[in-house]
């Protein structure tokens, strides 16, 4: 011994662990894979293994109607899939957007204005969030149908309007609790100067706050756009045959007769693709904000 501390060997069995961890997690997402690029025949072939000759087939089944051309294998294009992944993904932005909206500026309003029952404010937004969805199942379908109603035959239950509302009420309290935290760290002597050289009240919020928490809006809008892209339970019950999101699409078209297992896994890999790319878009704002308040500090 050199007196020098000698490094300690790894433990194989934590390596083990890890191993079978990722594979545990991408597991699936490799089978979901395979499956999407295989003909029917393929699936269900007694010799079906890993060495298969791979096809788009299933993944122009799904987007026939939005493809710039015609595949020669679909008879008929059923819209069905492709109006989904639509719905989804206008119905999970524009919560997203509406819900970082409100959310931030309630959260500001929280954190810097002086009110009357602020505290049971802050923690009933929280204590909101604990309710499960299949809770507001029944009394948000019964509003919806039957309370918010426009004329006759016009309620929000079965729109895109509707799916978005309830979407923002369900998200709005944990992007209030999350962000309270990151204004709370915004220094008060940035505000008071601005302040001090006109800003008014919007100016300093947008211009000297939103700059300053650009990581916390960024790690909300993951998993408000996450939440909303992956909801089925209420999506299920408000949406009509026009306004069906990509879960309940998929859940629906599990009967028991002509199971289109390709189609359905190559929906099911269209439905994962928006959700990875707009995790690590903003992921990248978190990493920058993170890496500019480094260097200011």
């Amino acid at each position: 011994m050199s007196g020098g501390h000698q490094a300690e060997r790894p433990n194989p069995a934590v390596h083990a662990v890890l191993v079978l961890l990722v594979l545990m997690s991408i597991g699936p997402i490799v089978l979901m894979l395979l499956t999407s690029m295989r003909l029917k025949v393929d699936i269900f072939s007694d010799t079906s293994s890993l060495i298969f000759m791979p096809t788009l087939r299933n993944y122009e089944t799904v987007l026939c109607n939005v493809l710039w051309y015609e595949p020669a294998h679909v008879d008929y294009c059923n819209p069905t899939f492709g109006r989904a992944l639509g719905n989804s993904l206008m119905i999970s932005t524009i919560s997203t957007a509406i819900t970082l909206v409100i959310g931030c500026m309630a959260a500001y309003a929280i954190v810097r204005f002086r009110f009357m029952g602020r505290d049971t404010v802050s923690l009933t937004t929280l204590l909101m969030r604990m309710v499960p969805p299949a809770v507001l199942l029944v009394p948000v379908f019964g509003i919806w149908t039957f309370d918010f109603c426009f004329g006759e035959d016009r309620c929000l239950a079965g729109t895109s309007a509707g799916i978005v509302l309830i979407y923002v009420a369900m998200n709005l309290p944990f992007v209030i609790w999350i962000l309270q935290s990151f204004i709370q760290q915004v220094p008060i002597a940035l505000e008071e100067a601005a302040k001090m050289d006109g800003a008014n009240p919007f100016q300093i919020f947008f211009l000297v706050v939103l700059p300053i928490i650009k990581p916390g809006l960024a790690a909300a809008a993951i998993f408000t756009f996450r939440i909303s892209w992956n909801e089925f339970l209420l999506a299920n019950a408000l949406a009509d045959r026009s306004t069906r999101t990509v879960p309940v699409t998929i859940v629906n078209s599990l009967t028991e007769h002509d199971i289109d297992w390709g189609v359905i896994m190559a929906t099911g890999m269209l439905l994962a693709v928006p959700p990875i790319i707009f995790t690590f878009v903003a992921s990248r704002q978190i990493i920058t904000g993170m890496t500019a308040g480094a260097v200011k500090g």
